[in-house]
């Protein structure tokens, strides 16, 4: 199931989004220099909860000057789902396939290895919670991270050579997405149980990120 995760995924990033009566849909242009400040942007933008004490989300300054300093020079844009992980899918009932993939609310035109990044960056994450595969993770048995990568290659003509830094970017995106949820949670505005729980999640991507920017 997990390979076949990605066997969807790569499916998708190489679709022509011209061809198919996309190529006015989002603008890739651009695409990835905007991605950093539109996140710090967005982050600062829950200050405007009064009750929200600021991001106590780890290194979020460093993982930014990192991704800025590292970012790819040149790629190819593709239909992006934006928030593509184990559990925004539904298989077969009576084997492995992804036969269906859901909740397309930040679909864009983009750079597709960002939904690969998003995928790594959720896979097995360790001391969160299980917000991304739930009862898939429990189960056991999943392909590591390092085999999703090696099936991707086998079924993109994408260069994965700066893989790790769209996982990077994905951890920060998402995890600054999340964070939203806790401030507005803190301003009563979604349920405190919830908010809490992805702040957890956010502490544990940055973490990750941390983690990957100084290895590489």
């Amino acid at each position: 199931m997990g390979l076949r995760l990605v066997d969807a995924l790569a499916t998708l990033a190489e679709v022509d989004h011209q061809a198919v009566g996309l190529g006015d849909f989002g603008k890739p242009d651009g695409f990835l220099e905007r991605q950093v400040p539109r996140w710090l942007a967005e982050l600062a933008s829950y200050d405007d909860f009064p009750e929200y004490p600021g991001p106590d989300i780890g290194p979020v300054h460093e993982v930014a000057a990192w991704l800025e300093a590292h970012r790819p020079s040149h790629w190819r844009p593709g239909i992006l789902h934006g928030d593509y992980h184990a559990a925004n899918v539904m298989f077969s009932p009576d084997g492995p396939d992804v036969v269906a993939v859901v909740d397309w609310e930040m679909c864009t035109i983009g750079d597709p290895l960002l939904d690969l990044g998003w995928l790594l960056a959720t896979w097995e994450l360790p001391g969160a919670p299980e917000e991304f595969a739930g009862p898939l993770s429990r189960a056991g048995g999943l392909a590591t991270a390092d085999a999703l990568v090696r099936r991707y290659a086998e079924r993109s003509t994408r260069d994965l050579a700066a893989v790790d830094w769209y996982v990077v970017l994905a951890c920060f995106k998402l995890g600054i997405v999340l964070e939203g949820s806790h401030a507005r949670a803190l301003a009563g505005l979604a349920p405190r149980e919830i908010g809490d729980r992805l702040h957890l999640t956010t502490q544990r991507l940055f973490e990750r990120a941390h983690e990957l920017i100084q290895h590489i």
